[in-house]
C-alpha cells in the first residue's frame, strides 16, 4: 500500500504540472485568436552584475595556472 505522504507529493506534482499545461493551452488560444502572447511580468528588478576585484581576477588566475600546470606536469610524467 502506498503511504499517504508519496500520494500527496503526487498530488502536488500533478497539480503544478496542470497549471503549466493550462497556462500553455491558454498561450495557444490566444494565439489561435490572433491575440499576441502575454508575457508574464515579474516583480524581480534585474539582476546588478557582480563585479570582481583584480585581486580576485588575479588569485583565480593564479590558480587556475597552477592547476593545469599540475595537470600538465603529471602528463608529461605518464
Amino acid at each position: 500500500m502506498i503511504d499517504i505522504a508519496t500520494l500527496q507529493a503526487a498530488l502536488i506534482g500533478y497539480q503544478a504540472k496542470h497549471d503549466e499545461l493550462t497556462a500553455k493551452m491558454a498561450e495557444i488560444r490566444e494565439q489561435l485568436a490572433g491575440k499576441p502572447a502575454r508575457v508574464p511580468k515579474t516583480d524581480a528588478a534585474p539582476r546588478k552584475k557582480r563585479k570582481m576585484s583584480a585581486a580576485g581576477r588575479k588569485a583565480i588566475s593564479e590558480a587556475t595556472k597552477k592547476r593545469w600546470a599540475e595537470f600538465h606536469k603529471k602528463q608529461k610524467a605518464g
